[in-house]
């Protein structure tokens, strides 16, 4: 059935959706930043570069276990840890530690506010708080990224880069995107 609502009913309908995604997941994540247990070594997970979490080797299959795992998640100078109030173990990420799966846009220009949900369901608001960054990508295009929490990123997701792009506007000639009052610089996107 074809969606016959008009692009701005269907933009704040998609909002609305991703803001009961982010109260579902009220209880949030862990104070973690506050906790400085001992270091007591490496666990065998690793966080692929898809956002797919695996244990020793095989996937984590119950996005519930997931979603706990983020909350305690935390990035230290040496690298990413599962931290709680008694331990903190090393895991290993290949990007970064999450993937924002889905987009929407609100306003336009500098009114514009762009958000994310990503893989475990934690919603953004790019902005200050939140910023974009896009790096380079192996094949020479660009990736971009949204800061979760902390020196937390999400890898944002291929069909959302394209919702992106389709939203670039030109500033001091830059291409970038708008959202929560500030340009974000395509890298090495120029008019």
């Amino acid at each position: 059935m074809a969606d016959d609502r008009s692009p701005q009913t269907a933009a704040a309908a998609r909002m609305q959706a991703l803001a009961e995604a982010a109260e579902a997941c009220s209880r949030g994540p862990a104070p973690v930043e506050t906790w400085n247990p001992a270091h007591c070594g490496e666990i065998d997970i690793v966080i692929k570069a898809d956002g797919e979490w695996r244990y020793k080797g095989s996937p984590i299959a119950r996005p519930a276990l997931v979603k706990l795992f983020s909350t305690v998640l935390r990035r230290d100078p040496d690298g990413f840890v599962l931290v709680t109030p008694a331990e903190k173990l090393s895991i290993s990420v290949e990007d970064a530690p999450f993937v924002a799966v889905e987009m929407a846009s609100d306003g336009e220009g500098r009114e514009r506010r762009l958000r994310f949900r990503t893989n475990v369901d934690e919603v953004v608001d790019a902005g200050p708080d939140h910023p974009l960054r896009f790096g380079e990508a192996a094949d020479g295009g660009f990736k971009p990224y949204v800061r979760v929490r902390g020196d937390l990123w999400a890898l944002v997701a291929r069909s959302a880069v394209y919702d992106l792009v389709d939203l670039a506007e030109e500033k001091d000639g830059a291409l970038g995107v708008w959202s929560g009052g500030a340009f974000y610089p395509m890298s090495g996107a120029t008019t």
